[in-house]
């Protein structure tokens, strides 16, 4: 999973930054609202933390030029405003979700694995695939109760799977959402990563669709 996070205070984008790519997503940083509306229009992610008061283009601005162009991605506002028709203006504006500063590290992942969670169709917090089972607040994966020991990009490529459940999933689209900008990316390691997967995992859960890509489904 990638995400976007738009925030000014550097202590802050790198404090949220070193959390989120521990707790195994991609992140993408950007300092101000300019930079931060280019990359959401250009650049495919799964969520975005959206600070409002940016320098260059304020965060409402930016998140309104997202929708009015169809961008539906899941967008989590932060902000010093903690006023009820502040948080109103940005739910309006086409917010999901709305976190005043300051906060707890803990809440806004927890907000985020929702967000993400209910925008491809998952209700709960684990997501399983027959014996597969993957807790997205703990990282943990199983099979059949087994702990599974993944590294982080491993864990990654299983994630947007499980996330996907039963759709084809491209080794572009795959390579775009474990990847941040800054990597040096190469979808040819995608199919190692799989290969991998299926090795440890041990059940014939991961399909190639011939052509299209991957795509897993109940073993």
């Amino acid at each position: 999973m990638r995400i976007l996070v738009v925030e000014d205070d550097p202590t802050l984008s790198r404090q949220l930054r070193d959390t989120l790519t521990a707790e195994g997503y991609a992140v993408d940083t950007a300092p101000d609202g300019e930079e931060g509306g280019f990359l959401g229009e250009t650049e495919p992610y799964d969520a975005v933390v959206l600070d409002l008061g940016l320098p260059k283009v304020d965060g409402l601005t930016v998140l309104r030029s997202w929708r009015r162009q169809g961008i539906a991605v899941p967008v989590l506002i932060l902000t010093a405003r903690d006023h009820w028709h502040d948080k109103v203006e940005g739910i309006d504006a086409g917010a999901d979700d709305y976190l005043a500063k300051p906060f707890r590290m803990e809440e806004l992942q927890a907000r985020l694995r929702a967000l993400i969670r209910r925008a491809k169709g998952h209700a709960a917090a684990e997501i399983a695939c027959g014996p597969i089972l993957l807790d997205t607040r703990s990282g943990r994966v199983t099979v059949d109760g087994r702990v599974v020991d993944l590294t982080s990009f491993e864990y990654r490529v299983l994630a947007y799977l499980m996330h996907r459940k039963g759709q084809v999933v491209s080794r572009t689209e795959l390579t775009e959402h474990v990847y941040a900008q800054d990597f040096d990316r190469d979808s040819n390691t995608i199919e190692v990563f799989v290969g991998r997967l299926r090795r440890k995992l041990g059940v014939e859960a991961i399909r190639t669709v011939r052509g299209l890509g991957y795509r897993i489904d109940e073993p």
